[in-house]
Order: C-alpha cells, then sequence, then structure tokens
C-alpha cells in the first residue's frame, strides 16, 4: 500500500552509520553496493547524510507514486539537484516546479520533435563516420569510455549549434565535464557544512563551473554569428529555436542566464548518459557472441553494403534492445532526489515535510523479482511478450512523470546512428581487464580499454559468419 496520508512506523535506519558523516563513507566508497544493500531493510530505508536524514524508496511501485500518481508531494530537489543547481542553473533539468517548469518545457520541446531531429540526422551520421573512420587496425590501447564520450559530445554539439564550432569549446568542454561532474557527487554526499568551507576542492569546483559558464557562453556567440551572417541557416542547429524563441509571458527572446542555463544542461545530458551507454554496449556485444552476431545481422539485412541513413534507424529493432538493455543494467543513473512539499506517509512509513526522498533507477532496474537473473546481458528481456511483465517505474533510464526527459527521441536517435556506424564498420575487441561498474553521476566503467577491426558489411540475402569470440586478454574467458 502506498498511502501519502495517515500514520505508521518510522522507517528503518539502514546499518553502518558514524558520527557526523552518518551513511556518506558508504555512498563515498561502494555507492552501489550500499544502495543494492538496502533493498533487503524494506521499501523505504532511512539514511543518514552528515547528520541529515534521507528516505530511500526500494520499491518500484512506490517510486512511481513520487514520480507520477503524487508528484505534487515530492518536488524536484534535494541534495543531488542542489548540487547540480550549481552549474545547471535554472535549466530544464534542475528549475523547480510549477509554472516556471511547464513554460521552460514548452519552450524547448520544439527542438526534440521527430521531424526537427530527423534535420539532423544525416549530418550526425556523416560526422561520426569522418570521427571514426581514422581508428587505425589493431589499435591496442583506445580508451572507449573517453572515446564514446568525445563522440557523443562532437556529434550532439553538431546537430545543436551546426559546424565550425571553435575547436577548443568542445575540447574543454570534455575536459571539464569528468571533473565537474566528480565534484558535483562530492557535494552530494558530504554534509553541507564541508561543502561551503574554502577548501582547495570546492574552490576548484567553482573555478570549473565558471570556466564552463564562459565556454557556453563562446559557443551562444558563435551560433548567434553564424545566424546573424545567413538567417535562412536557422534550420543548421537545433540551438536555433532557443534563440529565436519568446518568452510567453513577457514576448521578449530568453536571457543570456537562461541560454546559458539550457545549453548545460542540454549537453551535460547528452555526454554523461549517451557516451556511457556506447561504452557498455560496445563491451557487452564484445563479449557476447551471439549478441553480436544478430547485431551484424541486422544491420548487413537493412543497409548491405550501403552506409547507414537515416531512415534505417527505425529497423533497427535488436539494436534498440541492446542499448535499452545497456541502460537496464548500468543504470544510467544510480541516485536522483525529490524534496516532500508536505508531511507524508509512504507505505505505512511517515516522512516529515521538506525531506529528501532518493530512489535509484540503477537498483530498480536490478530487483530480482522484476528482472530474472538481473546481472545477466539479454536484450531478449526486451522482446513485446516477455517485456510485459516490467512496469513503468521499473526502468527509469529516462525518468517517469512530468519530469520524464524531454531529449528521450533524440537520445535514442544519437545512441542508434553512433551504435550503428561504428558496429557496422567495427568489430571492438577487448585489451584490459572487464571493466567495474563505477558512481560518478551515471554508472560508469571504471576502464575500458578496445582495439578495433575492420569488418565487411555482408550484402542482403547472404548468410552472415559466426565472429571468434571475443576473449578478454587478461582473464581469457
Amino acid at each position: 500500500m502506498n498511502s501519502l496520508s495517515g500514520t505508521g512506523a518510522t522507517p528503518p535506519t539502514a546499518p553502518g552509520r558514524l558520527p557526523l558523516i552518518g551513511h556518506g563513507h558508504q555512498l563515498a566508497r561502494r555507492p552501489l553496493d550500499f544502495m543494492d544493500s538496502l533493498r533487503e531493510h524494506g521499501s523505504v530505508v532511512r539514511i543518514l547524510i552528515g547528520p541529515t536524514p534521507a528516505y530511500v524508496v526500494t520499491d518500484p511501485a512506490i517510486t512511481r507514486t513520487v514520480l507520477v500518481s503524487e508528484a505534487e508531494a515530492f518536488a524536484k530537489g534535494g541534495k543531488i539537484i542542489d548540487a547540480l543547481r550549481v552549474f545547471f542553473g535554472d535549466g530544464l533539468a534542475t528549475v523547480a516546479d510549477g509554472d516556471v517548469h511547464m513554460k521552460h518545457r514548452r519552450l524547448m520541446q520544439p527542438m526534440f520533435n521527430k521531424a526537427h531531429i530527423a534535420t539532423r540526422g544525416d549530418v550526425m551520421i556523416d560526422h561520426v563516420r569522418a570521427a571514426t573512420a581514422a581508428w587505425a587496425e589493431g589499435d591496442a590501447v583506445r580508451d572507449t569510455y573517453e572515446d564514446m564520450n568525445a563522440l557523443t559530445l562532437s556529434t550532439f554539439l553538431i546537430a545543436l549549434f551546426g559546424p565550425a564550432l571553435p575547436a577548443h569549446v568542445e575540447e574543454e568542454f570534455a575536459g571539464l565535464m569528468p571533473a565537474i561532474m566528480k565534484g558535483t557527487i562530492r557535494q552530494t554526499i558530504l554534509p553541507s557544512w564541508v561543502t561551503k568551507l574554502p577548501l582547495p576542492a570546492n574552490r576548484q569546483h567553482a573555478r570549473r563551473v565558471a570556466r564552463l559558464r564562459e565556454l557556453i557562453d563562446h559557443a551562444i556567440d558563435h551560433h548567434q554569428s553564424k545566424l546573424a551572417e545567413a538567417p535562412d541557416s536557422a534550420g543548421e542547429g537545433l540551438f536555433s529555436t532557443l534563440l529565436t524563441a519568446t518568452d510567453p509571458v513577457t514576448g521578449q527572446p530568453l536571457s543570456r542566464q537562461q541560454l546559458q542555463d539550457e545549453a548545460i544542461t542540454l549537453l551535460t545530458g547528452a555526454i554523461e548518459t549517451t557516451g556511457t551507454t556506447l561504452a557498455w554496449s560496445l563491451y557487452e556485444i564484445s563479449v557476447n557472441p551471439e549478441v553480436e552476431r544478430r547485431l551484424h545481422e541486422e544491420l548487413d539485412a537493412v543497409c548491405g553494403g550501403r552506409p547507414l541513413r537515416y531512415d534505417d534507424l527505425g529497423s533497427l529493432t535488436y539494436m534498440r534492445s541492446v542499448l535499452k538493455e545497456s541502460m537496464r543494467k548500468y543504470g544510467p543513473a544510480w541516485l536522483v532526489t525529490r524534496t516532500t512539499t508536505r508531511p507524508v506517509t509512504l507505505d505505512g512509513h511517515p516522512v516529515p515535510e521538506g525531506a529528501d526522498v532518493i530512489y535509484s533507477p540503477y537498483i530498480h532496474q536490478r530487483d530480482p523479482e522484476v528482472y530474472s537473473e538481473p546481472a545477466a546481458f539479454d536484450p531478449d528481456r526486451w522482446d513485446p511478450e516477455r517485456a510485459k511483465g516490467i512496469g513503468r517505474s521499473s526502468f527509469l533510464a529516462f525518468g517517469d512523470g512530468r519530469r520524464k526527459c524531454i531529449g528521450e527521441e533524440f537520445a535514442w536517435t544519437e545512441l542508434l546512428i553512433i551504435l550503428a556506424t561504428i558496429t557496422q564498420r567495427w568489430r571492438l575487441t577487448p585489451a584490459s581487464a572487464p571493466p567495474r561498474p563505477q558512481a560518478i553521476v551515471t554508472v560508469k566503467p571504471d576502464k575500458l580499454s578496445m582495439a578495433p577491426h575492420p569488418r565487411t558489411a555482408v550484402p542482403r540475402d547472404t548468410t552472415v559468419p559466426t565472429p571468434p569470440p571475443a576473449k578478454c586478454p587478461v582473464t581469457g574467458h
């Protein structure tokens, strides 16, 4: 029962708290194992971040109450949102619930309709083909996670701002984001008084955030100058939608602060989630020969010997299942927060007004009561018949309810374009030990080196040979 009224027993407190820091040490040292262990203590479990209590929901049905059916009682907020707001500002991901959020969402929605995204599809494909053409056969140490983040960023920048963006903007942004994300998680799991001290780590985080805004300003200025030179080029970047939008209340163009906030929100989401999903997908394809065979078979049936086209994406159903299974197994988010707007009762447990409520897509998507063999990589679990038993709140890669990710359609487009373009031309084999999941903002591989080997597409109606199983050079498996 997921009632939000009445009284009940105080939720159980997770074991292992320490004076002053509470469970902060466990969130810092073993976040995924700690979050997963909470399921055995109940549907709602109390933890302490410093001296401040937070309430972790481990039951997907109750998470749906938080996100959908009783969303007005759970505002977008909490420590992670407060930390993200430091560099997102009031972008769509962090702006408060209510009229302001709905106004932002309506302004941005045209950027992400299917027809608008389609105008950038073939440009993105050409960019990915050119970027991966330089890979050399047998490169022993390509950092696949870094490769996918860089490729995701450059592809999204092409889609967002059009071509010819100054190279230093892309390069610096790619270098800044990992450090900013680590600093954000640090601010989330440490007591607030620590994050306010003039410590070197805190000052460095502030400097990186300030530099990020300067880079975004350069990108916006570049795009505005291109539009001024050639007004008919407005369709060359999705961001033109915001540059030409007007506030429905004031009738004025968006302020520079609003443009900055939305650009940072879009770019951060594009890199962290998409790049991580692609890295894990390439790894799982490389160590699952049957998955690789079926993926190649589908690609060759759809494209034959010609390059991928945007119109092909809708036919790549198995590839979509592979990507969805990567999202399920590895998050991508492992900790999301809301703040109660009034006293509530969750599954019989009272939660006070102003409390942080936490849910974890990572643990929901590995719940053994929902997913058989949750640690296994099984794209076939997304076959329509098998997927009928999976509730909406047991797969939260794009969130749910009124705060569901506005860029889901674009994310799927970019994921399919990049994975299809790479796997059509290359087979990647592991060149390092099996990666371990590491919780930053997304659940990323700690280390993932892979070697590319060219492959030749098999024309339609031709039998596809089964490739030899890829083995890890360390374990031999």
